[in-house]
């Protein structure tokens, strides 16, 4: 069974006028709940529980996307400090050959 909503409007009191309307626009997308694209004129506050579910969805991958950034920058940090920390142990051991020679 398809459930179709109403078209009253509770702030007008009355049936949705649809074009007439200011909130009535057309939103065109990719519903990522559903994998379609949309293209749906409405008015915008029934669009607003899509819109959040869209919102949260793109903020779960922005911080995806940045933990894996921080893991990356982790890994070469850690490389870089082992390439000093070689370089320091063979100067220390140069400077310890000159100082005995």
């Amino acid at each position: 069974m398809q459930l179709k909503p109403g078209t009253f409007c509770p702030i007008l009191k009355e049936e949705c006028v649809q074009f007439k309307c200011a909130w009535f626009t057309k939103v065109e997308g990719y519903n990522i709940n559903t994998g379609k694209d949309v293209e749906e004129w409405n008015c915008a506050m029934t669009f607003i529980p899509m819109l959040l579910i869209e919102n949260s969805g793109m903020s779960r991958q922005t911080g995806a996307a940045v933990e894996s950034f921080r893991n990356e920058m982790v890994k070469s940090n850690e490389a870089t400090q082992q390439i000093f920390t070689n370089m320091l142990s063979v100067n220390k051991e140069n400077n310890t050959k000159l100082l005995d020679g």
